[in-house]
C-alpha cells in the first residue's frame, strides 16, 4: 500500500513524461502535496488519451476541454480549474511535444493594421505589452471602429472633423484621468498613421489637451507620519512582511514605478558599488544608488526568499513561484493602508512622496528629474508648488489701499 505522500505512477502516452512533469513542479515550488495532486490529474489525462486511442503529440486545448467535459459529467471536479489544465500543457509544449497554440490571423483590415500598430509600439516607442494591450490598442479599435468597408478602411478621408466627435463621444464617457489617457493613446495612433503615409496630414493637432486641475494643485505626497504607518505595516516575521516591507520601501526611498519595481531582477543589484539597475518606460534604463536602509531590506527578504528558477527579486508567495506582477505591487500598498488605518492610496502616491521628502531635503527640481527619470524638466515641474517656503520669498505683498481696505 503506497504512502499518502508517494507519488502516483502515470500510465499511458504520457507516462514517459511523468519524472519531468513532476521537476517541473518542484522547480515552480510547488509543495510535495501539490505535485502529488497535480501528477494524478496528469495520469488521468493520459488514461483518457489512451482510451482515446490518441498519442500526446495530438493532445490540443480543444481536447484537453473535451477531456474535462467528460469528467464533470462523471461528476469528477479535480481538473475544472483552468490551471489544472494549462499546467500540462505549459510543460508538454516547451518539451515541444504538444504544439504551440495556433497565432491567430487577423481578420480584414483592421486587425492587419491594428497588429502592424502594436508592432511599431513594442519596436519603434518601447512600450510595454500591458500598456498597450489596457490601452493603446482599445483606442486605436475605437477609432477605427465601422470604418472597414469594400474600398478599406477609408483612413485617407480622416479628417480633423471626424477626431473632434471621436472626442467628444469618447471623453464624455470616461473620468478626467481616464480622458486624459485616451488622449494621449489617440495621439499616438494618429501620429503612427501620419508616419505610415495613411494619412497625408498629421491630425495630432486636432486632440485639444483634456482640462483639468493637475497642474493648479499640489502634488499629492503623503505626510511623513503616514509613511512610517505604512512602513510598519506588514509583520517582518513573516516572509510576505519582509517582501511588501522592502516593496514600500523601494516605492517610497527611490519614487520608482509599480512595474519598474516588478522587473527589479536579482543582477540588477550591484552590491559592491551600492547601484540598482532600473527598466523604465519606453525601453528607458537607468543607474541609481541603493540606499543603504533599501539595500538592507532587500537583503533581509532575500535571506528567506524561495528557491526557485526565477530571476525577480519580489515573487509570488503561492505556487508557482514567479516575480510579481505590476498589479500585485499596488496591492501591496493597498493592504498597507489598511493595515495602518490610513485612506488607501495607490503606488504612484509614494512615488510623489519619495519627490516632495528629496524637495523637502534640499534637492533640486533637476536632481529631482534626475531620480524620478523625467524624460522632460516640465513633467518634474508639479513638484515646484509643494516647496513653500521658497515660493513665500517669491510672493508679492497684496497692495491695501489707504483706509486699510484692499
Amino acid at each position: 500500500m503506497g504512502s499518502r505522500f508517494s507519488i502516483p505512477q502515470v500510465s499511458g502516452p504520457l507516462a514517459p513524461f511523468q519524472a519531468g512533469f513532476s521537476s517541473w513542479l518542484r522547480s515552480r515550488s510547488y509543495s510535495h502535496s501539490a505535485v502529488r495532486g497535480r501528477v494524478g490529474q496528469f495520469g488521468q489525462l493520459s488514461a483518457w488519451l489512451e482510451r482515446e486511442g490518441l498519442t500526446a503529440g495530438e493532445l490540443t486545448p480543444l481536447l484537453a476541454a473535451e477531456f474535462m467535459r467528460s469528467l464533470r459529467e462523471a461528476d469528477k471536479v479535480p481538473w475544472t480549474a483552468r490551471l489544472s489544465l494549462d499546467l500540462p500543457l505549459e510543460y508538454l509544449r516547451g518539451l515541444g511535444v504538444v504544439p504551440l497554440p495556433a497565432v491567430p490571423v487577423p481578420e480584414g483590415l483592421t486587425d492587419e493594421l491594428i497588429a502592424e500598430y502594436i508592432r511599431y509600439l513594442l519596436v519603434e516607442r518601447g512600450l510595454g505589452q500591458e500598456t498597450i494591450r489596457d490601452s493603446h490598442e482599445p483606442v486605436a479599435r475605437l477609432l477605427l471602429a465601422g470604418r472597414e468597408g469594400p474600398d478599406g478602411l477609408g483612413l485617407d478621408r480622416l479628417s480633423a472633423a471626424d477626431v473632434s466627435a471621436f472626442m467628444i463621444r469618447e471623453c464624455g464617457k470616461r473620468s478626467v484621468s481616464g480622458a486624459r489617457e485616451l488622449v494621449g493613446a489617440l495621439r499616438s495612433f494618429l501620429r503612427f498613421l501620419h508616419l505610415t503615409g495613411r494619412t497625408e496630414a498629421s491630425l495630432v493637432w486636432a486632440v485639444l489637451p483634456v482640462a483639468a486641475l493637475r497642474n493648479r494643485t499640489l502634488a499629492r505626497g503623503l505626510d511623513p507620519t503616514v509613511v512610517t504607518e505604512l512602513l510598519a505595516a506588514p509583520d517582518r516575521r513573516t516572509l510576505i512582511g519582509l517582501r511588501d516591507y522592502a516593496i514600500l520601501l523601494v516605492l517610497s526611498r527611490l519614487g520608482l514605478r509599480a512595474g519598474e519595481v516588478a522587473a527589479i531582477e536579482l543582477e540588477d543589484i550591484d552590491w559592491r558599488a551600492g547601484l540598482l539597475h532600473v527598466r523604465g518606460k519606453a525601453a528607458r534604463e537607468d543607474v541609481l544608488p541603493l540606499p543603504v536602509d533599501v539595500g538592507e531590506a532587500i537583503v533581509a527578504y532575500l535571506q528567506v526568499r524561495p528557491r526557485c528558477a526565477s530571476r525577480a527579486v519580489f515573487l509570488r508567495t503561492r505556487a508557482p513561484i514567479v516575480g510579481v506582477a505590476r498589479g500585485a505591487i499596488g496591492s501591496v500598498v493597498a493592504t498597507a493602508c489598511e493595515r495602518a488605518g490610513v485612506p488607501r492610496v495607490g503606488a504612484h502616491r509614494l512615488r510623489h512622496t519619495a519627490a516632495t521628502a528629496m524637495l523637502s531635503g534640499g534637492a533640486s527640481l533637476g536632481e529631482v528629474g534626475q531620480v524620478l527619470r523625467h524624460s522632460e524638466l516640465l513633467t518634474t515641474t508639479i513638484y515646484a508648488k509643494v516647496h513653500l517656503d521658497p515660493l513665500r520669498a517669491l510672493a508679492r505683498p497684496w497692495p491695501i489701499r489707504e483706509g486699510g481696505a484692499a
